[in-house]
């Protein structure tokens, strides 16, 4: 993988500007990423400020994801390592080794790592999101060696900008991955059409989010703790009818208590 450190920049960040719909005359890349909103916060909900927070990013990888994640798709979920073949398998990255790919609300980096290591050729992974702390933990896990032995063939970047309203070209990704982010956005079918207008003909989707009880009781409870924690909890088919509804195809769903996994082809 190529590095990123602060005051320089990476053959990575250098291979990412041509992908932007509006390149930066000059290009902050003073922390190791590119940073496309300066002093901006696009959103700013109870979840997004705890995102926004230096605590969680030092704990994300290791002991938030795992827990919170675990609790909420029940004891017959993936754990993490089976999460990230999943996402591999279903965006076929096998088969596009030397393509692009875009992991949108990065976070620290793990899925844009685990996303990378999973390509042979000299690929390219995008990891965007808008906090400064996470992707500063994002830059310094990726610049040293991985503790699970992660070593794809793949570059790897980091973008600030806001992944609700995508900074990308049309069709200029081979595949998209959405892990964790959707339901954090104010406007989450305005971010699904951005992932759709960055994401080649033919190019893949994954996404994990959240997925509302069918139980009245328990889907209105959830629904009103997410409110108002800044979090949406998505009805079991209102993903896969969004995708549809703007031309994917092959859509392959699996459910695990209150998550779900959603794959699909742009056509």
């Amino acid at each position: 993988m190529s590095e990123a450190s602060g005051g320089g920049r990476s053959n990575a960040l250098d291979r990412v500007l041509p992908l932007l719909d509006r390149p930066p005359g000059e290009p902050d890349v003073s922390r190791g990423y590119l940073d496309l909103l300066g002093e901006a916060r696009p959103h700013d909900t109870i979840a997004q400020r705890l995102m926004r927070s230096g605590f969680l990013p030092r704990i994300y990888e290791d002991l938030w994801r795992p827990v919170i994640f675990g609790v909420f798709k029940g004891p017959l979920g993936p754990d993490i390592e089976e999460e990230y073949t999943l996402a591999r398998d279903w965006l076929n990255l096998a088969a596009t080794p030397d393509g692009t790919v875009l992991d949108v609300a990065c976070g620290p980096g793990n899925v844009t790592r685990a996303l990378a290591a999973g390509m042979t050729g000299h690929g390219l992974v995008v990891g965007i999101d808008a906090s400064a702390t996470m992707l500063d933990r994002a830059v310094a896990d990726t610049v040293r060696p991985s503790r699970r032995g992660e070593n794809g063939a793949a570059d790897v970047a980091y973008v600030r900008g806001d992944a609700a309203d995508l900074p990308f070209g049309d069709g200029v990704f081979d595949a998209v991955c959405c892990f964790g982010g959707l339901y954090l956005f104010d406007d989450p079918w305005t971010a699904v059409d951005g992932i759709t207008r960055v994401l080649r003909p033919g190019g893949r989707a994954v996404f994990l989010t959240t997925r509302r009880p069918e139980l009245p009781v328990i889907g209105l409870g959830s629904s009103v703790l997410g409110r108002l924690a800044g979090i949406r909890m998505f009805g079991a088919d209102d993903l896969c009818y969004a995708l549809r509804g703007r031309g994917f195809t092959g859509l392959r769903q699996r459910s695990y208590g209150l998550m779900q996994f959603v794959g699909a082809t742009r056509g």
